[in-house]
């Protein structure tokens, strides 16, 4: 079920101050296709040893090696690049939530994995682990808040909840970013892992999960 809004959301005007701004920043943050192999990014240290702001392993490049690589939210038009495995599950899932209970999205509007690299700080750092998404970010620009109506922030706070701690929203951050939502624990936290499975077998369950708009869940 679909809760959208016959207006875009109130801090969606700022769109037409941003005019060829906003367009240039979408194309910035445009995922890569996996076509090329995944090279871990240079830097001060080795490689390994650069990680995102949430703790995961930066890459330079998406990849066919099974690191990053571009998932379909179902139900949906967009397609988004992400790490495979239990983030992406629970990104996707987020996605899916926001696509038909907060606002319709068409592909292009999402935003995921971003190669690491100098123009990457604090945590945009975590789109080049590919543990974070932002979600038409010339809507919402950075450090404003109240983008949402009422009803969409009250889904976003719902959605908080069922990932029980394991999904961050910028809008919370002390500068604001209310396109972005993060994984916002390290790879080796178990409860990434139970979400995911929780979430897997949702999609087993008739009325569970993403669309059924079940609050509090």
């Amino acid at each position: 079920m679909t809760l959208s809004s016959p207006h875009p959301p109130r801090r969606c005007v700022l769109r037409t101050g941003l005019g060829l701004t906003a367009a240039a920043g979408l194309a910035t943050l445009a995922a890569p296709s996996p076509a090329s192999a995944s090279t871990r990014t240079a830097g001060d240290g080795p490689p390994a040893h650069r990680t995102s702001a949430n703790g995961w392993p930066m890459e330079q490049q998406a990849d066919t090696s099974g690191t990053i690589w571009t998932r379909q939210v179902p139900g949906s038009s967009v397609s988004v690049a992400l790490r495979l495995g239990a983030a992406a599950t629970v990104l996707v899932h987020v996605i899916r939530r926001y696509h038909y209970e907060v606002d319709t999205l068409v592909d292009g509007e999402v935003i995921g994995f971003r190669p690491a690299g100098s123009t990457l700080k604090g945590h945009a750092t975590n789109h080049a682990s590919g543990t974070a998404v932002a979600i038409r970010p010339t809507w919402y620009p950075d450090g404003a808040k109240g983008g949402l109506f009422p009803h969409q922030l009250a889904t976003v706070r719902d959605i908080l909840k069922e990932c029980q701690g394991v999904v961050a929203w910028g809008g919370d951050f002390r500068r604001p970013n209310e396109s972005h939502f993060q994984i916002d624990v390290p790879p080796s936290d178990a409860r990434l892992k139970r979400l995911a499975a929780r979430i897997r077998g949702w999609e087993d369950r008739p009325g569970q999960g993403a669309g059924t708009l079940a609050l509090g869940a």
